[in-house]
C-alpha cells in the first residue's frame, strides 16, 4: 500500500494493521487495489466500446458529490448519469489515481445520487 494511502487511513481512524489482514492469499489492501484497477479498466473499456474513441459523458469523474461535499483525498469515478446508459454505478477512488482516469468526463460535481447501495451496485454490474 502506498504510504500516502496509509496516512489517509490513519486520518480516517482506520487501523493500518487491519488493512494487512489476509485470507492467506491476499490482504485487504491488495483486494482493494484490485477492485480499483478493475473498476478503472471497466470504465475505460465502456468508453472504448460505446464511443470508439474519446470521452463519453456516461463515464465521469469528480471531486465533489452532488451536494458539493467531498471526501478528503478521494474522488468519484462513475458510470451512468441519472439513467443515461443505465443506472449509476460509482466508487470512491484515491486521488492518487485521478490521472489514470483521464478518459472520463470531468464534472464540476457528481450527478444527483440515485440512492444506490452496495447490493444495487452488484446487481447493476451483473446487468452490464
Amino acid at each position: 500500500m502506498i504510504e500516502t494511502e496509509q496516512l489517509l487511513e490513519v486520518q480516517k481512524g482506520v487501523d493500518p494493521l487491519k488493512s494487512q489482514i489476509s485470507d492467506g492469499y491476499h490482504t485487504f489492501n491488495e483486494l482493494y487495489d484490485h477492485r480499483i484497477e478493475l473498476w478503472i479498466t471497466l470504465c475505460r473499456m465502456f468508453v472504448i466500446h460505446i464511443n470508439g474513441t474519446g470521452i463519453y459523458r456516461s463515464v465521469w469523474r469528480t471531486r465533489l458529490h452532488s451536494d458539493g461535499s467531498y471526501m478528503e483525498g478521494w474522488f468519484v469515478l462513475g458510470l451512468g448519469e441519472n439513467g443515461y446508459y443505465g443506472p449509476q454505478i460509482t466508487y470512491h477512488l484515491p486521488m492518487s489515481r485521478w490521472d489514470d482516469c483521464k478518459f472520463a468526463t470531468t464534472l464540476d460535481k457528481a450527478p444527483d445520487w440515485d440512492g444506490h447501495t452496495s447490493e444495487d451496485v452488484l446487481k447493476r454490474l451483473k446487468k452490464l
